[in-house]
């Protein structure tokens, strides 16, 4: 398969795997929209036909940093990976199709850990970033009352200055929530520590954020890549008080469906801030691995 790239989304994961601080198979260049410039199923993906990529779908590919995406494997997985984009949806709609399926991803395993709705639960997410607002503003919709705090005041004030209501970290009562998100872009133990403190007992706390083998927070008998990854629920105990620690990790077709379904209704445009030609790509991850880039980045073949 042979996909014309019409626009690419730099993610935090991009600039991780730069710095070699991802763990896990490359995805480097992941969000796009595209269309099909050459097709080995002309029935199923005619040329023509405007696709966005699931990256965790396993496939032989080049990036999608690219004019064009050159994809092989099996039938069905070309067909689960290359997901068909509505007409109606722009481009710069579009490329946000990847964040937001993962980001549906992770609202359906709070659903599942739950063991139903999240509708009237008290949910903080810990980040603010792509992932972090994807998921509380899905959170939201889906009835939950929704807390979204990050640590750094620049990245809550560009959001609030966008219509996001962002709170800061410091601001959070103990044993106040149902359920804490880690949406951050690691899951590390200060961030975990303040998780469990502002969950109510028996409370859920669901890793989103990245994890690598061997991570684990002391006095917590967890371990904290295998839950992610495998999207496991553990009951165990946290200072005396019960606590589910639980994963949320990868995509199905089904949240790319629920995705390019729910991208018309969120405002996700307004959190563009930088658009470049890809000539200029090596000079802005060189930039954003060495300073703080707020917002998104396009790429523009």
């Amino acid at each position: 398969m042979r996909i014309r790239v019409e626009l690419a989304g730099l993610c935090r994961s991009d600039l991780k795997e730069v710095a070699r601080e991802r763990y896990g198979p490359s995805q480097f260049g992941h969000e796009l929209v595209g269309v099909v410039a050459e097709s080995t199923l002309p029935n199923d993906l005619p040329a023509g036909l405007r696709v966005t990529l699931d990256p965790n779908v396993r496939l032989a590919r080049t990036t999608g940093f690219a004019t064009e995406m050159y994809a092989a494997g099996p039938a069905d997985r070309l067909c689960a990976a290359l997901p068909r984009v509505p007409d109606e949806l722009t481009a710069r709609q579009a490329v946000f199709a990847e964040p937001l399926a993962c980001a549906e991803h992770c609202v359906s395993a709070l659903t599942r850990h739950l063991g139903g709705s999240p509708a009237g639960r008290a949910v903080v997410v810990f980040g603010a970033g792509a992932a972090g607002l994807l998921i509380a503003r899905l959170a939201e919709l889906a009835g939950a009352e929704v807390t979204l705090v990050n640590r750094s005041a620049d990245r809550a004030e560009f959001l609030r200055s966008r219509g996001f209501d962002v709170r800061p970290l410091a601001a959070l009562p103990a044993a106040a929530f149902d359920v804490a998100v880690i949406a951050t872009s690691f899951v590390r133990p200060d961030i975990l520590t303040e998780a469990l403190r502002v969950l109510v007992p028996t409370g859920l706390a669901l890793l989103y954020g990245g994890t690598a083998p061997g991570d684990e927070l002391p006095g917590l008998p967890v371990d904290l890549d295998h839950v992610r990854r495998s999207e496991h629920a553990v009951h165990t105990t946290w200072s005396g008080r019960p606590v589910t620690i639980a994963g949320s990790y990868g995509t199905t077709s089904t949240d790319f469906t629920a995705a390019l379904g729910t991208l018309p209704k969120l405002p996700l445009e307004h959190l563009i801030t930088n658009e470049i030609t890809l000539p200029r790509l090596p000079r802005t991850l060189h930039a954003q691995l060495t300073g703080r880039p707020l917002g998104k980045t396009l790429i523009h073949p």
